[in-house]
């Protein structure tokens, strides 16, 4: 069993190892758009995401020599990605649960910022 040096190792991946900032892409270029499967029951079904799919995603391909990032159709995402931004709702098991101690830092966090708030008046 041979044991490759620290050296040995650096060097064989130098060129994968080394990382820097993309260039922006120019507007002459033209990337094809994704199709989806059937427009007619893409109609019908809700759009969750905020852009088309085929659209470049900027500021998401931040490396040199990699591919730009193109918005995918919203099924081919994750189902729990969809449920990310929706606030958590605790079930009231009431006085020292955990629905309780939420909002009273909530309130706690609020009073804070409301005294340091009229400190500076």
């Amino acid at each position: 069993m041979s044991f490759l040096s620290r050296s040995s190792i650096r060097q064989a991946f130098s060129l994968r190892l080394a990382r820097g900032y993309a260039a922006k892409s120019s507007s002459a270029e033209q990337i094809p758009n994704i199709s989806a499967k059937d427009t007619s029951a893409a109609a019908e079904e809700k759009t969750l995401s905020s852009c088309t799919p085929g659209t470049i995603l900027e500021g998401l391909n931040y490396l040199k020599g990699q591919p730009q990032v193109i918005a995918l159709p919203d099924d081919e995402y994750p189902s729990w990605l969809w449920d990310l931004l929706k606030p958590k709702v605790y079930a009231d098991d009431g006085p020292g649960g955990k629905a309780e101690k939420k909002r009273l830092r909530k309130e706690n966090q609020q009073r804070i910022k409301d005294q340091n708030f009229m400190k500076t008046q």
